[in-house]
C-alpha cells in the first residue's frame, strides 16, 4: 500500500504528511486566534500584557543567542555579536524605527566581524 502510495506520488507522499501533521493543526489555531481577537481592543490590559511577554520572549532569545551561540554564530567573538547587536539598535533608532535598517546593519556587522 505504502509503496504504491509512493509511486502513484513521485516520491511527494513526506510533504503530503508534513501539510497535514504539521501544517494544518496549526492553522486551525491561528484563524481561531484570529478570529477570537479580531474584536479586542489594541490599548486593553490584556493586550498591553500579551505586547510585553512577547517582546520579553524575544528578548531572552536574543540574549540566549548573544550568551550561549551555536553553529555558525558560535565563531563570532562575543565582542563581535554584542557590536553587531548595537550597531544594529543604533541604525534602528537614527532610520527612525526601521526594523529592516537595523537588522541589516546588525547583519552586516557580524559579517564583517565573522
Amino acid at each position: 500500500m505504502l509503496a504504491e502510495l509512493e509511486q502513484a506520488s513521485g516520491g511527494l507522499w513526506p510533504y503530503l504528511v508534513v501539510i497535514v501533521i504539521g501544517f494544518l493543526p496549526t492553522e486551525v489555531w491561528r484563524v481561531a486566534g484570529v478570529l477570537a481577537g479580531r474584536n479586542l481592543d489594541e490599548h486593553s490590559q490584556v493586550m498591553v500584557w500579551v505586547r510585553m511577554v512577547a517582546t520579553a520572549l524575544v528578548a531572552g532569545v536574543v540574549a540566549k543567542l548573544l550568551m550561549s551561540p551555536s553553529g555558525a554564530l558560535a565563531v563570532v567573538p562575543l565582542w563581535g555579536r554584542l557590536g553587531a547587536l548595537a550597531a544594529g539598535v543604533a541604525v534602528y533608532f537614527v532610520a527612525r524605527r526601521s526594523v529592516l535598517a537595523g537588522l541589516f546593519a546588525g547583519e552586516m556587522v557580524l559579517i564583517s566581524v565573522g
